[in-house]
C-alpha cells in the first residue's frame, strides 16, 4: 500500500472529490458500499429493460424454474456478507426475484 494519497479518477467531478476528501474512513466505506450497490442496481435495471425490449426470447435455460419467466436474468445479491444468485425479471413496474443458489467463492 502506498503512503501517498490516492489520485482521483479524472472522470470524477471536482465537487464529489472535495466532498469525499472531508469524510472519515468509516463513512467512505459506507459510501463505497452504497455506490457499488447502486451501480449494480442500475446495471440490473438496464439489463431488465433491455431484455423486456427484445422481441425474440432465447431458449429456456435448463436450470430455470417453471415459475420464472424465460426473460429472467441472473443477478448477485449480497446479504449479511454472503453472496447469492437470484433470478430477476420485471412484471409491469415491479422487479421480481427468486433465489437460485449461493455464489461459489472459487468462481
Amino acid at each position: 500500500m502506498s503512503y501517498e494519497p490516492p489520485a482521483p479518477s479524472a472522470e470524477l467531478p471536482t465537487d464529489v472529490v472535495d466532498t469525499l476528501n472531508d469524510y472519515s474512513p468509516e463513512l467512505l466505506r459506507h459510501v463505497a458500499r452504497y455506490a457499488e450497490e447502486l451501480a449494480e442496481y442500475r446495471e440490473r435495471e438496464a439489463r431488465l429493460a433491455e431484455a423486456e425490449d427484445e422481441d425474440e426470447i432465447d431458449e429456456r435455460p435448463d436450470d430455470l424454474p417453471d415459475d420464472v419467466p424465460s426473460k429472467a436474468t441472473v443477478t448477485i445479491k449480497e446479504i449479511n456478507d454472503n453472496r447469492y444468485y437470484y433470478w430477476q425479471w420485471r412484471e409491469g413496474d415491479r422487479v421480481k426475484s427468486k433465489y437460485k443458489s449461493p455464489v461459489n467463492p472459487d468462481e
